[in-house]
C-alpha cells in the first residue's frame, strides 16, 4: 500500500521518462515538500512508491508535474508563455490503508488524471 504515480506522454505515445515530479503535503494552507524525483524509462518513480504505507497519512497532498520542462528537454517547440508549465494536482486521502495510484496523461496542451489501482 502507499502512493504511486505514472505519467504517459500522449503527444509521443510514450512514458514521460525524465519528467520531474514533486510531492507535497498540504498543511494549514501551506505546503511541506515530501519527495522529489525524476521519472524512469517507464514514466514511474524509480524508487517504486512516492510514499510507503508507514509514511502515508490521511490528508491532502499535491503532486507537481514539470510538464514544460519535460517537453523542452524533448526538443518540443513550445509557445512563450507555455500553455502548461507546472501541473499542480491536489488530491485527498481518506483511507491511507488503501493504495492510491495517481496517473497523469499529458501533452503540452492538455492533461487528464484519475485514481488508478
Amino acid at each position: 500500500m502507499g502512493l504511486s504515480t505514472h505519467v504517459l506522454d500522449t503527444m509521443h505515445g510514450t512514458p514521460a521518462a525524465g519528467m520531474r515530479v514533486t510531492l507535497y503535503a498540504v498543511e494549514g494552507g501551506g505546503l511541506r515538500q515530501l519527495k522529489q524525483c525524476v521519472l524512469n524509462q517507464d514514466g514511474r518513480n524509480p524508487d517504486g512508491l512516492l510514499l510507503d504505507h508507514d509514511s502515508f497519512k490521511r490528508g491532502t497532498y499535491r503532486l507537481v508535474f514539470d510538464v514544460a520542462g519535460y517537453y523542452q528537454a524533448r526538443g518540443v517547440a513550445l509557445p512563450e508563455p507555455n500553455f502548461l508549465g507546472l501541473v499542480n494536482l491536489d488530491f485527498g486521502v481518506a483511507t491511507p490503508e488503501q493504495h492510491y495510484h495517481v496517473p497523469l496523461l499529458v501533452s503540452p496542451w492538455s492533461y487528464s488524471t484519475y485514481r488508478g489501482s
